[in-house]
């Protein structure tokens, strides 16, 4: 025991300087393993034998494709966001471009189709045939609207719209999965710092008593593993409160359930369920075709019903395929207009769908369980690897300490 004690007075500064080490080794490996989880986006390396691709970006297809199932089954009710939609405030945000559209599109239509009908024409009934179909303008966006709404699954594919952009976009998916967690991936870090320190006292005094080149690598190891493990559970365990005495434990991202309800809502509304976006697959994603027959039966209707005062006249002129092919051009002109009437209203349908929150009200009422998915999935497939990385890096740095201690 002198000797220890002998050893201990002379190499003072070493000793001290243990504990340091061991709270650093505990802060480095757990932002190492953070950032691997993020970081690259991009597999980097040699395939198949040696790189290395963030655990997120790796598994995008697989996290998005989760995260989509928790916003579409519990999240998102579409039929809901639509009913929000007042036909009467849509028109009036879009009043005069669609004036100007109609205007155009009817024009361009006669003009096309039947030119010397439309030439032959005066100005005036020119016009006249213009405003009646203006007039009825309000209605038609009533009827679009309505026939969206009862055929919304047909025409709407929200999960493939939502798997394919987070795919697509794995910056996008990290940025998501990044912010939410960000006071989680915080709290790793400081734990490493803590659970280092007093893992590394331990150290310091088995070192003095054994001086066995073994203790400093192997603890260096198991303070990399213990705390990284340790921190993970921190973060979600125990799902729900559990009081000991005056204490009261939770994991930490359920701590956070309203920040982070808050947080996740506004992702989700700003980057990706946007009108932009919604559009563009109610346009182009795989069910198209339907709102393309529906765009076709509602102008269909709304020619027959506004151009029944000159019908007989068109009838006999212009035949009954040449009116069809007329109105299959008005309706593939309408569909090529959406995009830019609703840009005009997309401050009205952002405000009116209050996507953000409806999310975050729905996500404070899922359950410990549901709401640990939200995160849990990019842990769960190769937290092991998160943690053997933690586990190598204390190793070699306490080796590093050994050579320091013996030289």
């Amino acid at each position: 025991m002198d000797a220890v004690l002998a050893d201990l007075a002379g190499h003072w500064p070493l000793y001290t300087a243990i504990p340091f080490v061991a709270a650093l080794i505990g802060y480095v490996t757990k932002r190492v393993a953070i950032e691997m989880m993020f970081r690259p986006l991009e597999f980097v390396g040699i395939r198949p034998v040696f790189g290395w691709q963030g655990v997120v970006p790796k598994h995008g297809g697989r996290m998005a494709a989760i995260a989509t199932d928790l916003l579409t089954a519990n999240l998102i009710d579409l039929g809901e966001v639509f009913a929000r939609i007042r036909p009467e405030r849509l028109v009036r945000e879009i009043e005069q471009p669609l004036l100007r559209a109609i205007d155009d599109l009817a024009r361009d239509v006669l003009a096309r189709h039947h030119p010397r009908l439309w030439e032959s024409l005066p100005p005036m009934a020119q016009d006249l045939i213009v405003k009646q179909l203006q007039a009825g303008s309000p209605r038609l966006v009533r009827e679009l609207l309505e026939e969206i709404r009862a055929n919304l699954d047909g025409v709407l594919d929200v999960k493939h719209m939502t798997v394919q952009r987070l795919t697509r976009d794995r910056a996008l998916l990290v940025r998501l999965i990044r912010e939410t967690s960000r006071p989680e991936m915080s709290f790793i870090a400081r734990c490493g710092i803590y659970f280092g320190f007093v893992l590394g006292i331990v150290q310091a005094v088995v070192w003095a008593l054994t001086k066995n080149p073994w203790v400093l690598p192997v603890f260096g190891g198991c303070i990399g593993l213990f705390t990284d493990w340790l921190a993970i559970k921190m973060i979600f365990l125990p799902r729900r409160p559990v009081k000991i005495g005056p204490i009261t434990l939770q994991g930490k991202f359920q701590r956070r359930k309203a920040e982070v309800a808050r947080q996740y809502g506004e992702i989700i509304a700003r980057e990706v369920l946007t009108v932009p976006n919604l559009l563009d697959e109610l346009l182009t994603g795989p069910r198209a075709d339907r709102l393309t027959a529906i765009v076709r039966r509602v102008v269909a209707r709304a020619v027959d019903e506004q151009v029944a005062l000159i019908r007989p006249l068109v009838s006999a002129t212009v035949g009954g395929e040449r009116l069809r092919e007329m109105t299959e051009t008005a309706s593939a002109g309408a569909l090529a207009q959406m995009p830019h009437l609703l840009r005009n209203a997309e401050p009205y349908l952002v405000e009116a769908m209050d996507l953000a929150n409806m999310v975050e009200q729905r996500m404070l009422a899922l359950t410990p369980e549901e709401y640990e998915n939200l995160l849990r999935p990019a842990f769960r497939q190769e937290e092991w690897k998160l943690i053997a990385v933690g586990g190598v890096i204390g190793f070699v740095v306490g080796e590093l300490q050994v050579l320091l201690m013996l030289h």
